[in-house]
């Protein structure tokens, strides 16, 4: 059965994993679930246990490392999610060019796997990777490093429609309107090609879009 890789970007992390709780109540395994959430400001402290910090010291110690993009990385067997859930599972890492992050899940494992991370262009490249466009890729790495919170899921084509369902009823935020605004602002970045893929899903452009969907994205035929 082919699959997806599905995408939503939150401006509030307790939206976003409210969203998380109820994927994983719908069925949707850890392994197939990723957030990461701008930790500007040490503000999610109260929502980590120390082992859960880079390099396993306690995130105290952390959030100086992960502003100057030193320590890049996690042990990833602490962010991939338990039974308790993925939340429980959330650790402290730095991202370069966004920053300080708290994460868990499978996306955890692409940056910080092999040795890679900053080497593979941080969260754009870890994103790319996982199959994304570059626009989308670099559009959801901006809006983390702005503060946001992006939450990822790996489906298949049976379980797809629900789990856009539930990302979009919790408050997603519209991409393409929020890139437009940074430009605005004097952001640049790739922009998606007019042209559209051959191997998209139906109703499904290149950069991802879903036809009816303007709060989620889907990229198909993605590896899992």
């Amino acid at each position: 059965m082919a699959h997806q890789t599905i995408t939503a970007l939150y401006d509030d992390y307790d939206a976003a994993s409210t969203a998380v709780g109820k994927l994983e109540a719908a069925g949707i395994p850890h392994a197939d679930i990723s957030i990461v959430s701008s930790n500007e400001g040490d503000r999610h402290a109260g929502r980590l246990n120390t082992t859960n910090a880079v390099g396993g010291t306690g995130h105290h110690d952390t959030p100086e490392k992960a502003s100057s993009g030193a320590g890049a990385g996690a042990t990833v067997g602490t962010v991939l999610g338990g039974a308790a859930g993925l939340l429980t599972g959330l650790g402290l890492l730095a991202i370069p060019g966004v920053g300080p992050v708290v994460a868990a899940g499978w996306l955890v494992a692409t940056l910080t796997g092999a040795g890679i991370g900053a080497a593979a262009g941080g969260l754009a490249g870890g994103l790319t990777g996982a199959g994304l466009s570059e626009s989308d890729a670099q559009t959801y790495s901006e809006g983390v490093r702005r503060g946001g919170t992006l939450v990822t899921v790996r489906a298949d084509d049976a379980h797809a429609a629900r789990v856009m369902d539930i990302l979009e009823e919790h408050g997603s935020i519209d991409v393409d309107e929020r890139a437009q605004n940074w430009r605005a602002e004097g952001w640049t970045a790739p922009q998606a090609a007019a042209a559209t893929s051959p191997d998209a899903l139906p109703g499904n452009a290149l950069g991802g879009t879903v036809e009816g969907r303007n709060r989620v994205r889907a990229y198909p035929n993605t590896p899992v």
